[in-house]
């Protein structure tokens, strides 16, 4: 079991809860969870980086001098890759680095991330996680309760739009659903803050003995 502190939204913590952290396995996965981040950050390169080859240089054909008897080395046109200004030889062109891991494995791989969460004390809960507006001025305050040190990475049950809104001008702060959690989300922020109802949600969806 893991004891998770419990804050009540805007007003400081209130108690401490006991987790059994089994419910997302027996250990972490690390090689499973690297190679999940690794995919999920392929996922996000643009790939649009593009070098000209000697046959896109812009620049006439003529060969610049005679092939002999100017002493100089043979050469046949100025838009050769060992001219200054010349082509790329097997340079980067626009591609996609996408590629997809079994659904099973990156549930699994969540585990393993939220495991490491609970096991390291870098997992919080928090009650009444409601507002009628956004209001950025009280989210800062609740991340000043909780003391994140770090990036931080709220996860609730459903989308509510003034609490990510209210999370949009605070640096190194996200708003997730339980749905939509992966591990890449999970390792790339300091601190994970759950909602009663978002905790349950996620237990559900790739607690262990889920697929």
């Amino acid at each position: 079991m893991v004891d998770v502190p419990v804050y009540q939204f805007g007003s400081g913590k209130i108690s401490n809860s006991e987790v059994d952290e089994t419910v997302f396995g027996e250990q972490i996965l690390w090689k499973l969870l690297h190679q999940a981040v690794v995919m999920y950050q392929a996922n996000r390169r643009v790939g649009t980086h593009s070098t000209l080859t000697r046959a896109e240089v812009k620049g006439a054909m003529q060969k610049p001098w005679r092939q002999k008897g100017t002493g100089r080395a043979r050469s046949g046109s100025r838009k050769s890759p060992i001219w200054r200004g010349g082509g790329i030889v097997f340079g980067p062109k626009p591609r996609d680095y996408s590629y997809s891991m079994p659904r099973k494995a990156l549930r699994a791989a969540l585990r393993s991330a939220v495991l490491g969460k609970l096991r390291d004390g870098e997992v919080t809960f928090v009650e009444g996680a409601q507002m009628d507006a956004p209001k950025t001025k009280v989210m800062a305050k609740v991340i000043r309760d909780i003391e994140a040190a770090g990036s931080t990475l709220f996860v609730l049950p459903d989308r509510d739009e003034n609490l990510f809104k209210s999370t949009r001008n605070i640096a190194r702060t996200e708003v997730r659903t339980a749905a939509d959690l992966n591990a890449y989300d999970v390792v790339r922020h300091d601190r994970l803050v759950f909602t009663r109802d978002g905790f349950d949600r996620l237990v559900e969806r790739v607690g262990h003995g889920g697929n």
